[in-house]
């Protein structure tokens, strides 16, 4: 079974995309840490989307869609914004002081952290694809 929400890029959407993945989790039996990394996880890459893909907030859709395999947690989340290519985003300096951090590109790795698996996929038609993975033992 799978369930989906579309929604504008805008950032008043971030709490309505939250409440979506909290019922997530909740019927897919997630605890509430493995729950709180998916919503972060999903929050940031939101952020992102309406931020990099859409060039700020527009009435364009983000459409997330989530279902489990066995004992994994897949969200997808899908966007018709400008192409994303991850192997652009340079790996964070994570070694120098907290003030020295550029603003903006930690999403990614923060993505990448709380989640086990991240993967994007860009196509003509289907656009920006990114799937991310929980896995979450029952």
């Amino acid at each position: 079974m799978e369930r989906s929400l579309t929604v504008p890029a805008r950032f008043t959407e971030l709490a309505h995309i939250a409440e979506f993945i909290a019922q997530a989790g909740r019927e897919a039996g997630l605890d509430e840490r493995t729950l709180f990394h998916v919503q972060m996880a999903v929050d940031e890459a939101c952020s992102n989307i309406i931020e990099h893909a859409y060039g700020g907030e527009s009435d364009e859709r983000i459409r997330l869609s989530w279902h489990c395999e066995g004992e994994k947690f897949v969200v997808t989340i899908q966007d018709w914004g400008e192409p994303f290519d991850p192997s652009a985003v340079p790996v964070p300096r994570l070694d120098v002081p907290l003030e020295e951090v550029p603003v903006g590109g930690l999403g990614l790795y923060i993505m990448r952290k709380l989640m086990d698996e991240v993967t994007f996929h860009f196509d003509e038609v289907e656009g920006n694809i990114l799937r991310m993975v929980k896995r979450c033992p029952r």
